[in-house]
């Protein structure tokens, strides 16, 4: 991975990623997934959202204010 990518989010559920994912990238935040759950087991591994660290303020507070 590039430098200056930072992992702003992490679950074992692909789908709670990709909508903070999608969430980021409504602010114009670029971010993207990168997959660690075995193929064959969802039970296991994370998913993860990284971001460009100098979006790390931004992705945060958006974050936090659209948690219901």
């Amino acid at each position: 991975m590039e430098k200056d990518w930072i992992r702003i989010f992490t679950s074992t559920n692909y789908f709670q990623s990709e909508i903070v994912k999608q969430m980021l990238t409504e602010h114009h935040i670029t971010s993207v997934l990168i997959n660690k759950q075995d193929s064959s087991h969802r039970n296991f591994g994370n998913v993860d959202v990284y971001i460009h660290q100098e979006d790390f303020s931004k992705a945060i507070e958006v974050i936090i204010l659209t948690q219901t």
